[in-house]
This record gives C-alpha cells, structure tokens and sequence, in this order.
C-alpha cells in the first residue's frame, strides 16, 4: 500500500508555490504541525509538506537519513546551504487559490513557525525549462519510480516517505541566448528540437554529468522541477525526490566537478542560489503521519 505524500509521484502542476518557514517558538511546534496536518489539500494532493533537519531536531526527533545540506565549492562554481525548518509546495491551476491556500497554511502553523520566503512558479509547455529543453526526460516511471523516490523497508512512520533536495537556480537567459544553437544542445547534451540525446555532446554536457545509470550504484532521482520568475530574473526551482540523499549527491558532486574535475557546463549560464534538504513525512488516515517525531 502506497502511504507517500500523493504530491511525490503526481505530474508538475500548471502552478506551484513553494512556501519556507523558519522556526520561531520550538514550544509550540507540535500543536502547529499537527494542525498543518489535517489541512484538507494534503489529502487532494494540492499540498506538500517537507520537514528540515532542523525543525525536527527542535522536537527532540530524529529521521534516520536526514541532515542539513552542506555547501559545495568546484572550479569557478559555488552551491550554498541555505537550510530551512519548513517547506510547503502548494500545487494548483489557480493563483487565487494559492494564495488563499499559504494564509491557511501560516494560520495552521502560527506562531511556532514563521514565513521566511514564497517563491512562485510555473510549468512550461509540456514540462520545460526556460531555455526550452525538456525536464526530467530521465525519470524513472510506475514501481521505478517509487523505488527511487521512497522509503521503504524502515517501518511504519518511514515507509512510504521521501527525502526531498530543493535549488532555486537563476538562469541568465541572455547568456544563454547568445549561445549558437549547438553550442546550447552540446551544454545540455540533447537537441532542443526532438530532445534526442547527441552522443557527440562534450564530457561537461548536463546529460553526461548526471546520466544515472553511470554512477556505482545507479543514482537515480524522481525530479519535479518548476520554472519561475519574479522581477526581471528567472530561472528552475530543482526539487528531485529520493529514497535518500545518496543518489543527488552523487550527482551533484559530479556536476560540481568533485568527482574527475570536469564541471557541468550548465553553470556557465546558470548558479544555484539556495539549497535545502527536507523530508516528507507519509499519510495515515487523510493526515500526515508524524509518529516519528513523536506526535
């Protein structure tokens, strides 16, 4: 029986929101979550919740897996840490509703948790990012994809829940327009136009950076990436869902140049400029199940 969150497995919504807390009063932390738990959306899938490393360590709690994100430094490239208590991915088609849905949310979890950042985005056509390259073209699918993206195995209260990496990169669109056409599909490795992968694409491509069956074990990720935009700057809110961290770190720290020293080309018209780990509690009974933080 499949206990995750529905919003892990669901497709990318026509809008997303993703709303981050801190922690403001840790006392009253376990009334607010549990009124966030019986918020009705969790159940349609409309809402997303993921808990950071810090939140439950301020309940006394801990998840086995979880831990803050650490900062990264390659060649030239930087992915901060940028951690956050809470995380709340509301999903929809309607902006109105959306907002409607964040004040319920901060009444829920008032005043123990404060909001920090709001962060709205989009999907693009079919699934794509800015620059117009289909997202997530290598997501596994059906039992695959719960095998990638949850847990399982660990007991009830973990079963069935996700570890969840978020990034908001900022593109520099015009960077990237100044590129040739070819010099765009050798920096993702794929052809803008038929998403066909070239085998003729540098070693620094996006696609050879993290092809998944290449790492030892297989690193393998759920991406439920959304396009955004506020002001005159844009870029993809990164979310992929995981079993664990293993399988993004790996290929994170390989597109850092960590791993042989070659850096994804990607960061030359684009940079990370928030990373945070959170984990996304199972459902029981319509509501978050949070026995493992003793609520």
């Amino acid at each position: 029986m499949n206990v995750a969150q529905s919003a892990v497995l669901a497709d990318v919504p026509p809008l997303g929101r993703y709303v981050f807390f801190d922690v403001k009063d840790a006392v009253l932390l376990g009334p607010s979550l549990l009124r966030l738990s019986a918020l009705n959306e969790l159940a349609s899938g409309q809402l997303l919740v993921g808990l950071g490393h810090g939140l439950v360590s301020a309940l006394g709690a801990q998840v086995p897996g979880l831990h803050a994100f650490e900062a990264l430094t390659g060649v030239n490239v930087a992915v901060p840490s940028t951690p956050a208590a809470l995380l709340c991915w509301l999903r929809g088609s309607d902006q109105g509703e959306l907002i409607h849905l964040t004040r319920r949310v901060q009444q829920a979890l008032a005043p123990a948790l404060c909001l920090t950042q709001v962060v709205d985005a989009f999907r693009y056509g079919s699934g794509r990012d800015l620059t117009g390259y289909e997202d997530g073209t290598e997501n596994p699918t059906g039992d695959a994809a719960e095998a990638a993206a949850l847990l399982q195995g660990a007991g009830p209260g973990l079963d069935g829940s996700s570890f969840m990496a978020v990034q908001q990169w900022l593109h520099d669109l015009d960077a990237f327009e100044a590129m040739s056409p070819l010099a765009q599909d050798h920096m993702v490795g794929r052809r803008r136009a038929d998403n066909e992968e070239l085998d003729d694409a540098p070693e620094s491509a996006h696609v050879k950076r993290t092809e998944q069956e290449s790492f030892d074990p297989e690193a393998f990720v759920l991406r439920r990436s959304m396009p955004w935009a506020a002001g005159g700057q844009a870029g993809l809110m990164f979310v992929a869902f995981g079993q664990s961290f293993d399988a993004f770190e790996a290929q994170l720290r390989r597109m850092v140049g960590l791993e042989d020293g070659v850096v994804d080309a990607l960061f030359g018209i684009s940079k990370p400029i928030s990373s945070a780990y959170f984990w996304c509690p199972p459902m029981n009974a319509g509501q978050l199940d949070l026995r493992q933080l003793g609520l």
